[in-house]
């Protein structure tokens, strides 16, 4: 009961303070979304709690119509995470090429993210002999063709190698730390999740930039069939606006 209380109280300062109604008769669907996406993941218990109280006001006369109706718990499926700026890649970009006292993981994972989308997990199980110095690319996770690395990338791989060969190990992975250098198995998750620190951007979020860019640039069919995830997974991506630069002339 309490936790209903507290949600139809925040309902009405929201209503007043945000949206400049002081009556339940003025309120309408827009109103009830706005509200819900302030917590999104308490969307589906706040609603019942908004429907409950929006059939009773509606058995009293205190609304004509139920705003709360139509509405379904779950939101639509789409991509909230947030991007870097091409600013921001920018600087990245010159931070993991030229910047000498990067440490070698670091550049690996970020390049990889930031120019071909590859997820820690990619790169953290990537082997040496999934490199190709022939042809200059690697093989990363489950993707069904070997990824052809750019000039900057294969330079920042190439380093991060020689940073391997500096331990004297037989450790098969590409990135070896002081506690894999030993054995054979591959730097920790953990390793990973704090390799960007430095950097101020969290792996996902440079990720995601790349992904966003090439859903929303090329067919998200083929992004999932290159990538070798499921195509509803790159439809996620999917931006909802048009660059206005696409659009044709009027």
């Amino acid at each position: 009961m309490e936790t209903a209380l507290a949600t139809l109280r925040d309902l009405a300062i929201f209503l007043i303070n945000e949206r400049h109604k002081s009556e339940w008769s003025l309120v309408d669907v827009h109103d009830i979304e706005a509200f819900l996406a302030i917590l999104p993941k308490g969307r589906k218990r706040r609603l019942t709690v908004l429907r409950q109280f929006f059939r009773f006001a509606r058995a009293q006369k205190l609304v004509l119509i139920d705003p709360t109706r139509g509405l379904v718990a779950k939101e639509a499926n789409g991509f909230r995470g947030q991007t870097l700026t091409l600013d921001q890649q920018r600087e990245l970009f010159r931070r993991w090429t030229t910047e000498a006292h990067v440490h070698p993981h670091e550049a690996l994972v970020g390049m990889l993210a930031l120019l071909h989308g590859a997820s820690s997990s990619e790169v953290r199980l990537l082997q040496v002999t999934e490199v190709d110095h022939l042809s200059q690319s690697v093989r990363l996770g489950k993707r069904p063709h070997s990824v052809p690395l750019d000039p900057a990338s294969w330079t920042v791989l190439q380093r991060c190698l020689q940073h391997r060969d500096a331990w004297r190990t037989e450790n098969p992975y590409v990135m070896v730390t002081k506690g894999t250098k030993a054995g054979r198995s591959p730097a920790s998750t953990a390793y990973l999740s704090h390799i960007l620190d430095a950097c101020g951007f969290p792996p996902r979020m440079i990720r995601s930039t790349r992904l966003v860019d090439l859903v929303n640039t090329l067919d998200p069919k083929l992004v999932a069939a290159a990538f070798g995830i499921d195509p509803q997974a790159a439809v996620i991506y999917l931006a909802d606006h048009v660059d206005a630069g696409r659009l044709p002339a009027p």
